[in-house]
């Protein structure tokens, strides 16, 4: 486990389903420009389907910071399953709740991430995706090394807007 101040950092299992998916819920209402999914699309999924994201495979997986017990922070570690792209991993569905940014929990998450996706055989590299607008996630991925590959106009539409993508790339492999 990694601690940061109070917080505490560790993978989440199945039995964590309820605690994810009512965070993950209240940040697809609060930041609906930050993930791909909706709050209309989540909000009536059964607890089994998030219990299935939450499943802990050796190479992927979800990380949640806590904080007094209560989950305030979470990122998702992905691998790509075709053989042909197997060597990349992901970031996903970072977010952390807004009483707790500023307190060094979104970095706590990707180190934890980072330590397993660094502790894969043949795992290359990372990537990642981030609205433009989002300033303070942009910074904290560069000061990781992640890069700018490439920009998206209008890549998703929130509302009667739309929001720039900018893709990230992190180099993992030692050799």
């Amino acid at each position: 486990m990694t601690t940061v101040s109070p917080v505490q950092v560790r993978r989440l299992v199945p039995a964590d389903a309820l605690a994810f998916q009512a965070l993950r819920l209240s940040g697809l209402q609060a930041h609906p420009e930050a993930f791909g999914s909706s709050y209309a699309e989540e909000k009536d999924w059964p607890v089994e389907r998030v219990r299935e994201w939450l499943m802990v495979r050796p190479d992927a997986g979800v990380f949640g910071a806590f904080e007094n017990e209560r989950l305030v922070g979470v990122v998702g570690l992905g691998r790509q399953a075709r053989a042909n792209f197997a060597h990349v991993g992901f970031l996903w569905g970072m977010y952390v709740h807004t009483d707790a940014v500023g307190r060094g929990v979104g970095r706590a998450l990707l180190d934890a991430a980072l330590a397993l996706a660094r502790s894969q055989p043949g795992l290359r590299h990372l990537t990642l995706q981030v609205n433009a607008d989002n300033r303070a996630a942009l910074a904290l991925y560069q000061s990781f090394g992640f890069v700018e590959i490439g920009r998206e106009p209008d890549a998703m539409r929130v509302g009667n807007g739309f929001c720039d993508d900018i893709r990230m790339y992190l180099p993992i492999a030692t050799h």
